[in-house]
């Protein structure tokens, strides 16, 4: 069996590379050759063939968030993990949001920033009354796009809400509310072929953010898991259409499941190092499965 692991061109790091690693090591565990492709070298490619690909492998691992790319191979008959349209339900956290409230997961109450061509730093006035109806200070803003938290900021105050939209400019971003009885703590779930193969309870007591980049520390939480828990993760990753992922679960004023986000390319070492569960080895398993039927 032969297959492309697609990564980033333009994103190089240890932490990358690591994860790469651990997924080559899996495929050969399991007999099946990786080669490993950039999205641009995958683009040209395309583009020397007249984008009518011969040599095709039997699946590709979409380990990037090129959409334009991924569905330009689901239209050349590939079969991708994940799917286009799940990545990118994923990579747009505004259409997270959107794609799990129809189904009546519990997230946090959220408000959508109106589409801007521009970045003039105008806000609109009405926006804050709703905010103060429907959400509350402190809340939190959201840029529909980003990673490892480094997007997600706290407002105090209208006063620094305001500043924080006119510094996304035309950025789609979300108002959320603030869940205070998960401050500094959430669960990162990771699901793949639609089950729970291992989770850790992530904590910083200096951020309200719980991510290990921002310097948080992770616990083994496969085995404390609830039911709810459980299922929340599951079913996210069934409605986004995930083969595999890392779900974000917040704990609410109960430590009910309040669904934060949702990673389609999640990574996993740290999940690794905490758990013991090598989520590279459960993927290729999946995919192994999928692809033989």
């Amino acid at each position: 069996m032969k297959g492309w692991l697609v990564v980033n061109h333009f994103v190089q790091s240890d932490k990358f590379e690591e994860l790469f690693n651990m997924l080559e090591e899996a495929a050969a565990q399991f007999g099946v050759h990786l080669t490993r492709m950039t999205n641009s070298s995958t683009w040209l490619r395309l583009a020397r063939c007249g984008y009518a690909l011969r040599d095709k492998p039997d699946f590709v691992l979409f380990w990037d968030k090129d959409i334009r790319l991924a569905y330009e191979l689901e239209r050349q008959g590939l079969r991708l993990f994940n799917p286009a349209q799940a990545i990118g339900f994923c990579d747009d956290k505004t259409l997270t949001w959107i794609r799990c409230s129809q189904t009546g997961l519990r997230q946090p109450f959220s408000i959508i920033s109106p589409k801007k061509f521009h970045n003039d730093g105008l806000v609109d006035d009405d926006l804050f009354t709703v905010i103060k109806d429907r959400v509350g200070y402190p809340c939190v803003l959201k840029e529909a796009f980003g990673s490892f938290g480094q997007q997600v900021r706290l407002a105090e105050d209208e006063e620094e809400l305001r500043m924080l939209i006119r510094e996304c400019g035309d950025r789609p971003y979300l108002i959320q509310e603030y869940i205070s009885s998960s401050e500094g703590r959430d669960l990162r779930v990771q699901v793949v072929g639609g089950r729970v193969v291992a989770a850790m309870r992530r904590e910083n007591k200096e951020d309200f953010r719980a991510n290990l980049t921002n310097g948080g520390h992770a616990t083994d939480y496969t085995d404390k898991l609830s039911e709810e828990q459980k299922n929340m993760a599951i079913e996210a990753c069934r409605i986004l259409g995930l083969d595999f992922a890392g779900v974000d679960i917040l704990f609410g004023w109960d430590e009910e499941p309040v669904l934060c986000e949702v990673n389609s390319n999640a990574h996993f070492k740290n999940l690794f190092d905490c758990t013991g569960v090598n989520v590279a080895d459960e993927i290729m398993a999946h995919i192994v499965k999928t692809i033989r039927g």
